[in-house]
C-alpha cells in the first residue's frame, strides 16, 4: 500500500505525556487534567514503561473516602481498596502494561485493546522504551482513505494480479469503501479468493463481486 496507514507506527501520536513512578496522586490528577487524557503511561528511570494509571485506578480514593466497606466489598474488591490507599503511580497503576509494537497491524491493535478492554496502548520499543501512544480511535483512521485510492489500489494488487487477462475489462468502483467488481473471467472460483485480498485491503467497507464466469462465445480458447 503506498502510503496508507496501515500498521501502527503510520497513526500513533508520537508527543506523549506520561508520569514516573513516584508521581503523587495530585499530580497525576493534575496532569491528566491539563493534558485532557484519561491515562497517562507510567515509566522507570530509564523510560521504560512499567505500568499505567487510569482515572478508574484514582476513582476508589473518591469511593471509599467517608465510607467503611462490608466484608463482601472487601473481598470483591481488594484491588480497588488497595487503590484507594494508593498515593504514588507505583501503588495505583495496572502492571505489566499492555503494550504494543510500532510495526504491528492497525488490525493487531484493535484486537489487543477489544481483547484487554483498554482505550489506548504505549506504543514500545524492543527494551520497552516509550515510543508514542495508539486509542481506538488511530486504527479507524485509514477508512479516511478517500474511494479513488481505494479503487487504484484494488485495480493494481488485486485485479490485475488474479485477472490478467479477462474476457473482458473488469470494472472497479468504490462508494463509501464498498468496493464493487463487475465483469466476465475465466475461473469463478477466483472470486471469493478476490473477495477475501480486497476486504484485507485497508479502508474497504465492504466488497460486492459481480463476476460472470465465461460463456461458449465468449471464450474463444
Amino acid at each position: 500500500m503506498q502510503g496508507s496507514p496501515h500498521i501502527v507506527g503510520d497513526v500513533m501520536t508520537y508527543t506523549v505525556v506520561a508520569v514516573g513512578r513516584g508521581a503523587a496522586f495530585k499530580d497525576i490528577v493534575r496532569t491528566m487534567q491539563q493534558w485532557k487524557v484519561s491515562a497517562l503511561p507510567v515509566l522507570d528511570g530509564e523510560g521504560r514503561v512499567i505500568g499505567v494509571v487510569s482515572e478508574a485506578d484514582l476513582l476508589p480514593k473518591e469511593e471509599f473516602r467517608d465510607s467503611d466497606p462490608d466484608r463482601r466489598t472487601q473481598m470483591h474488591r481488594l484491588s480497588d481498596l488497595a487503590k484507594a490507599g494508593g498515593v504514588t503511580a507505583e501503588e495505583l497503576m495496572n502492571a505489566p502494561a499492555v503494550t504494543v509494537r510500532a510495526g504491528a497491524t492497525l488490525a493487531e491493535a484493535a484486537r489487543v485493546m477489544a481483547q484487554r478492554k483498554v482505550k489506548r496502548l504505549p506504543v514500545v520499543d524492543d527494551e520497552g522504551v516509550l515510543k508514542g501512544i495508539v486509542s481506538r480511535a488511530d486504527p479507524l483512521k485509514v477508512f479516511l482513505r478517500t474511494d479513488e485510492d481505494l479503487a487504484e489500489e484494488v485495480r493494481r494488487e488485486v485485479v490485475s494480479y488474479l485477472f490478467p487477462a479477462p474476457l473482458v475489462p473488469i470494472r472497479v468502483e468504490v462508494q463509501d469503501g464498498v468496493v464493487t467488481l463487475t465483469g466476465r473471467i475465466r475461473d469463478t472460483r477466483l472470486v471469493p479468493v478476490a473477495a477475501r485480498l480486497i476486504r484485507a485491503v485497508e479502508g474497504v467497507v465492504d466488497v460486492e463481486c459481480h463476476l460472470a464466469g465465461a460463456s461458449p462465445r465468449s471464450d474463444p480458447g
